[in-house]
């Protein structure tokens, strides 16, 4: 900034001396275009120390981040390591049972049956079949979620 008011008072001293109109709009000219290229320059030397600054920012982020993630893992590997030397001792836990559960199979079961029964005590357009389906239905999981409880695929309400 000092530079540019230099500039700039040398240039009104130097037209205040000379007559010249034509000099005078020169070296005024010339000193704006020095005092705007300087404040160019200047914007973008603190646009860069932004960006430095944001850049050291991002980077202390980064290494806590990983500083997070390393002690995180080193949790994980010395309970992996207590964890080890308690499972040796115990029984594997059992496998998940695949296929369809207990409740799903008395649901179905009870629906077909229901549907049927439904059917020869209602005969009217299928009415005694919806309703003896769906009670079924319910019935059959009802008593499948149950069994499934006891098998232990589902916990059992606290």
């Amino acid at each position: 900034m000092k530079k540019i008011f230099s500039v700039a008072a040398l240039a009104i001293i130097l037209s205040a001396c000379s007559n010249n109109a034509k000099q005078e709009a020169m070296i005024k000219q010339q000193a704006i275009v020095a005092v705007k290229d300087s404040l160019r320059l200047d914007s973008f030397k603190r646009a860069d120390a932004r960006e430095k600054e944001r850049l050291a920012i991002v980077k202390e982020e980064k290494a806590k981040q990983e500083k997070r993630t390393l002690l995180l893992a080193e949790r994980n590997e010395a309970a992996d390591r207590s964890n080890r030397n308690t499972a040796v001792n115990e029984a594997p836990a059992p496998a998940k049972k695949k296929g369809w559960s207990q409740a799903a199979k008395g649901a179905v079961i009870g629906a077909g049956a229901g549907a049927l029964g439904g059917i020869l005590i209602d005969k009217k357009d299928g009415r005694g079949a919806i309703i003896g389906g769906v009670v079924g239905a319910g019935t059959g999981y009802v008593i499948g979620r149950a069994q499934d409880r006891k098998s232990g695929r589902v916990q059992p309400k606290n």
